[in-house]
């Protein structure tokens, strides 16, 4: 279905980052009503597992994927855990005590990370190949802009929840493109992107039992309505956006310039996450930094489009 879409790697990469935004603006929504962090991540994946198995269990696709996990069972559960469990963990943790503009905007480091983590999977290209200096500079623009909307904002926010909100943020912008990657080289073409993020998803699972049983035994079960929203998350953010963004990752695989270029298409997600936290948060309208930033991001994701052509 998806393979069959004339919608450029980038374009798609768009698409994705639309739905990605509502892990930023619910998992907050559900942090200020007072659901906890634990819950939030763990139950998107419990989610995603269902959904997912139903989609490729109609589709004939479960018993080869099953074929392919066997055989690397172990990489798949360390990958899994890096690029889907500690990844939204993290990621949960700090919109625990950040808003959700701070939280995407520093998610888009994940930008340069994902550039920046291909030579420690790919030992048999030089730096230079796998590092475009064009496509480093123009994903420096896109992240000079989110540095500009967050300005005036950060001025409001307490050192102590810049750096909660910060840090894991920047830990999660790594082992999102990490764990992605290197799933990239494991399966190469054997699975689509239904598969992959269902095999990572099930993979991740023992991660999110852990965490769920720690959950338990701190904070007790989350209440009916975190798990409803959590469904949301889970179908947007979790299958829709990541099927959609491992299509457009998994079609430039060999070409760096265009897979930097899927990757910086996720800035769009912090100028979504600011107008949606401004409408159901009732926050104020952006200053001219964020304006300014807006542009910036979107003067980046051009020049990568072009570039990348």
């Amino acid at each position: 279905m998806l393979q069959r879409f004339k919608f450029s790697p980038l374009v798609l990469g768009l698409i994705a980052s639309l739905f990605f935004a509502s892990t930023f603006v619910v998992n907050r929504l559900v942090t200020v009503e007072g659901g906890h962090w634990i819950w939030s991540a763990a139950f998107r994946y419990y989610w995603m597992a269902v959904i997912l198995l139903i989609i490729v269990a109609a589709r004939k696709e479960l018993v080869p994927l099953l074929a392919v996990m066997k055989k690397d069972w172990g990489k798949w559960l360390l990958w899994s855990t890096v690029g889907f469990g500690l990844f939204y963990s993290f990621l949960c943790y700090a919109a625990a005590y950040g808003p959700s503009w701070l939280v995407a905007g520093t998610f888009e480091i994940t930008i340069i990370a994902g550039m920046l983590v291909s030579p420690l999977l790919d030992r048999t290209q030089s730096v230079k190949t796998l590092i475009s200096k064009d496509a480093l500079l123009f994903s420096t623009v896109i992240l000079a802009g989110i540095v500009l909307m967050q300005y005036s904002q950060a001025q409001n926010v307490s050192l102590y929840l810049l750096f909660v909100g910060v840090v894991p943020v920047i830990l999660a912008a790594f082992f999102y493109p990490l764990g992605n990657r290197a799933m990239m080289r494991i399966t190469g073409n054997s699975l689509n992107a239904y598969q992959r993020t269902l095999g990572m998803t099930l993979a991740s699972l023992p991660f999110w039992i852990i965490l769920s049983i720690a959950g338990v035994s701190r904070v007790g079960l989350p209440s009916s309505g975190q798990v409803i929203q959590t469904s949301i998350v889970a179908l947007f953010a979790g299958v829709i956006a990541t099927v959609l963004f491992f299509t457009a990752t998994d079609r430039v695989r060999n070409n760096p310039k265009q897979l930097a270029a899927v990757e910086a298409s996720q800035a769009v997600e912090v100028v979504i996450a600011l107008f949606a936290e401004m409408i159901l948060l009732k926050t104020g309208l952006p200053d001219i930094y964020a304006l300014i930033g807006i542009s910036l991001v979107m003067l980046g994701i051009l020049l990568h489009s072009r570039h990348s052509k």
